[in-house]
């Protein structure tokens, strides 16, 4: 915890105490008291704290304002994000849909609370791996706030970064780049490069590179960006957890396991000190560590069960704990358990990514060597050639990913020992 971050928490405690005590519960000035101390605990990453003084701010504005206050919508907003930050996506989607209508209704389209209503309600689809839907409200949000606020205004530079990051989760890395280039360049100018906004679009940026296969740059950025969360956020909090997560995966890409390893068990320590065992987080990481560390499939069997009941079958990162598991049964000879996990895995990210997605592109690539394990070679041949077609369209042919698939297709045509397995977090 920085030290700016520490005074203000202690501040707004002893305020807090001085108003509830002098006042009482239900008086205006402690419900703001108990919601800018609550907010304190959010932008430290204290979120089961934040949770329980929200819900107290939620009920008093409700019982003195009524239910269709701003401050009372404002009150629910806020609560609904921290339902998100805690991995509650479906409570959070609930109250996200009923203050956008509330917004709508009471203060129209283009107001910014409205605006606001949007983003979070977008934010919670793509916690829950509907990116479809998030970009449609996201697009909408850019060209709001671009037409009411300008581009150079710090709320659009974070409408292009929540754009891109959807971009990034479907597979649209190009397009990604571009938005977030731009909003590193305009957060860099209008707040500086120490700000905890341009520390993200930084830590935003390194990922896509990293899904490009630009590992260098990556790595250079993320070693960056840890060191700069360290340093304002202490090694506790969630950025600060997910930079060491997201460099351990750029540790593992670049065949540096030992230091993956390193990062990812310190990272997995605090996602289950701060958030709990249960957090999705907490779980995709521990999914992450058990894949440098393990080949018994007890442990991925476990992640997927756990991955399943909070996300649901569909998320994406419950396919990719199955697509683990089917890695590690491969890995064991247990091809016939591993076939049927890589079919489901190829139908349910076909339908939900689409057939040109990266994700999807691994998944084929992933059964095909399954099939040429059993000496099905038509049928892996069929799906290698359709994914070396799809990697070279989406990423070129220089690309490691193509030219690894490319290794792979021609090994089934000249017996040569190539194998596949799945990358990426």
């Amino acid at each position: 915890m920085s030290g700016g971050h520490y005074g203000c928490l202690k501040l707004r405690e002893r305020l807090g105490l001085t108003v509830k005590g002098r006042l009482g519960v239900e008086h205006p000035s402690t419900i703001r008291a108990s919601a800018n101390l609550a907010a304190t605990y959010g932008h430290l990453g204290r979120y089961a704290e934040a949770e329980v003084l929200q819900i107290e701010v939620l009920k008093q504005s409700t019982k003195l304002l009524g239910v269709d206050h701003p401050d009372t919508i404002r009150a629910s907003a806020n609560l609904a994000a921290t339902y998100g930050q805690l991995g509650r996506y479906g409570e959070s989607e609930v109250l996200q849909i009923e203050v956008l209508n509330q917004s709508t209704k009471l203060l129209g389209v283009d107001h910014p609370d409205t605006i606001r209503a949007s983003a979070n309600l977008a934010a919670s689809y793509h916690q829950l791996g509907r990116y479809a839907e998030a970009e449609v409200l996201e697009v909408e949000m850019l060209k709001q706030r671009t037409k009411l606020l300008g581009v150079d205004h710090p709320h659009t530079i974070l409408a292009s970064a929540n754009l891109a990051a959807t971009y990034r989760q479907l597979g649209r890395y190009a397009e990604a780049e571009v938005l977030e280039v731009e909003v590193l360049k305009q957060s860099t100018k209008l707040l500086g490069v120490d700000h905890l906004d341009t520390i993200r679009a930084s830590a935003n940026l390194a990922e896509t590179y990293g899904e490009l296969g630009r590992y260098a740059e990556a790595d250079d950025i993320q070693n960056d960006v840890l060191r700069r969360r360290m340093g304002f956020l202490g090694d506790r909090h969630p950025d600060t957890l997910l930079s060491m997560w997201l460099l351990a995966s750029t540790y593992k890409e670049t065949q540096r396991r030992p230091e993956a390893l390193e990062l990812a068990t310190k990272a997995h320590r605090g996602y289950v000190e701060i958030l709990g065992e249960s957090h999705p987080d907490t779980v995709e990481v521990a999914a992450f560590l058990a894949s440098l560390t393990a080949e018994q499939p007890v442990l991925f069997v476990e992640v997927v069960k756990q991955s399943t009941k909070l996300l649901g079958v569909e998320h994406p990162d419950t396919i990719l704990a199955s697509a683990n598991l089917a890695r590690t049964y491969g890995q064991l000879g247990r091809h016939s358990e591993a076939k049927s996990l890589q079919n489901d895995v190829l139908q349910r990210r076909t339908r939900l990514l689409g057939e040109q997605h990266l994700h999807t592109l691994f998944a084929m690539l992933s059964l095909a060597s399954t099939y040429k394990k059993t000496q099905r070679r038509p049928e892996a041949l069929e799906l290698a050639t359709k994914a070396h077609r799809g990697y070279v369209e989406t990423l070129g042919e220089s690309h490691p990913y193509s030219v690894q698939a490319a290794a792979f297709l021609a090994s089934l045509t000249a017996e040569q020992p190539v194998d596949h397995a799945e990358g990426g977090r």
